[in-house]
């Protein structure tokens, strides 16, 4: 298959079905239950929404300032405001290709501050590591309060977990033999490869080097806490999901956080699954579409206007460079 083809069906299919997903929603609601929803929204408290977005700007800035600690290892020092426009344009960058994010942000930083790519993106693939093992955290503290509802959640909208291992060892099998090859290989473009996954190893090897490790420790529990607490402050918006427990919040939060890798930014996704994981918990349609609505659409505007702003911004602040 054309190598242009499977670039464009890989931004378009995600695309596509998130727009799906949409219209699903939509049409699936009866014309009382997207009366409602509307009502809900209009009718939301807009200072829980602010506070939520605030909270979210604030994991952001944090998330630019945590970077810095892996950079200083190899070497470098950067610009907090460089650091968080690069973050900001790479959550904009997501939304219309999926993952795309973190080949600009290492770009940007690469561009602005003289940092070798590979090496800027190996201490993103560090981040993802940390922030992996926080999403295991949570969803272990999740299983304390609600394993039975989770579980029987999870095991409808996702395949057996027998097959899901065994596709996980499938992909390291072969992941362990092309390292290999690529190892001993003297093919000259294999030779290449080996050389820039030096240098993504050189940018993940940094988080065992990193000098202020409390600093770092403190800005990745304040991340995932700010995470929390969007969603917490969210559930103040619509009346029927004031009440919800800090288990259910954690629940939703788990469920999300899933279902914002399915499509670009979550779009229509997010929603669909927030309201799923709600009426487990006896909200009514309606109002858990409210829920998931409010808190997708102010996040990712935030992002958006952020995102187009750190763009125009990168090369103004830098224009000396």
């Amino acid at each position: 298959m054309n190598s242009k083809l499977i670039k464009f069906l890989k931004i378009i299919l995600p695309l596509a079905l998130g727009v799906f997903l949409i219209w699903y929603s939509i049409n699936s609601a009866t014309l009382e239950e997207r009366q409602k929803t509307i009502q809900y929204i209009i009718k939301s408290d807009p200072k829980w929404i602010i506070l939520s977005v605030i909270m979210g700007v604030i994991s952001h800035l944090s998330r630019a300032y945590r970077w810095k600690f892996l950079l200083e290892p190899l070497g470098y020092s950067i610009k907090l405001s460089n650091s968080f426009m690069g973050v900001m344009a790479g959550y904009l960058a997501n939304l219309g290709i999926p993952r795309s994010g973190e080949i600009l942000r290492a770009g940007t930083i690469s561009t602005y501050e003289g940092i070798p790519f590979k090496k800027a993106f190996g201490t993103i693939i560090s981040e993802r590591v940390i922030d992996l093992l926080m999403l295991l955290l949570i969803i272990g503290i999740t299983l304390l309060f609600q394993s039975e509802l989770l579980f029987s959640y999870l095991k409808e909208k996702i395949a057996s977990p027998f097959i899901t291992l065994a596709i996980l060892l499938g992909l390291l099998f072969i992941g362990i033999i092309f390292l290999k090859i690529i190892k001993t290989s003297n093919n000259p473009i294999l030779i290449k490869l080996r050389h820039f996954g030096e240098g993504l190893l050189e940018g993940v090897k940094s988080i065992s080097r990193i000098k202020q490790r409390k600093a770092f420790v403190f800005h990745t529990f304040l991340i995932w806490i700010l995470y929390v607490l969007m969603f917490y402050v969210i559930k103040f918006t619509v009346p029927e999901t004031a009440t919800l427990s800090i288990g259910a919040i954690l629940a939703t939060f788990v469920v999300g956080s899933f279902a914002m890798s399915t499509t670009n930014g979550g779009i229509g996704a997010f929603p669909i699954a927030i309201t799923a994981i709600l009426m487990l918990f006896d909200i009514e349609k309606s109002a858990g579409e409210a829920f998931g609505w409010i808190l997708w659409a102010s996040q990712t505007a935030i992002n958006i206007i952020i995102g187009a702003l750190s763009f125009l911004f990168l090369p103004i602040v830098n224009r000396e460079k």
